[in-house]
């Protein structure tokens, strides 16, 4: 699936000025461009989905929680073993 987003131009920029920082030690997907910050926090959200005990589901819980979304984070799915 291909998705299409718009952002400020304030966002843009300060979304570059984080994932220029950004480097391929201590992290779980390198350096990050816009594209693969937008990849990894979706994954994350599918990740709360599938196995919501994992440190990446339950961050994604809290983060969207903290939104107001705390009705859609539990999803009633089970969580999946892989």
């Amino acid at each position: 699936m291909k998705v299409q987003i718009e952002i400020s131009s304030e966002d843009a920029t300060l979304i570059r000025q984080f994932t220029a920082a950004t480097t391929d030690e201590h992290s779980s997907h390198g350096r990050l461009s816009l594209k693969a910050l937008a990849e990894m926090l979706m994954q994350d959200v599918a990740l709360m989905v599938r196995r919501p005990g994992s440190w990446e589901g339950a961050s994604m819980i809290a983060l969207l929680s903290s939104h107001g979304y705390e009705d859609a984070t539990d999803c009633g799915v089970p969580e999946v073993q892989s």
